[in-house]
């Protein structure tokens, strides 16, 4: 099933000290040619799906994880 979803969606894995995290891309950044404006268009979807994230109900529930 791995092997479908990698066809389907480039992914990605990043890495830092204290995170793991793979992403699954869905969104066709080829339509933009300059490889700058590319770039910062993938890093701003990062940005704002960070910021959606940390708003939802899901966030909460795994940084509870961490208690006691």
């Amino acid at each position: 099933m791995d092997e479908f979803v990698e066809e389907l969606y480039p992914e990605i894995t990043l890495e830092t000290d204290d995170l793991i995290m793979t992403i699954g891309v869905k969104k066709d950044y080829s339509k933009i040619e300059d490889l700058d404006k590319r770039k910062e268009e993938f890093i701003q979807d990062l940005n704002d799906f960070i910021e959606e994230f940390s708003q939802t109900q899901e966030s909460t529930e795994f940084v509870r994880y961490f208690d006691d």
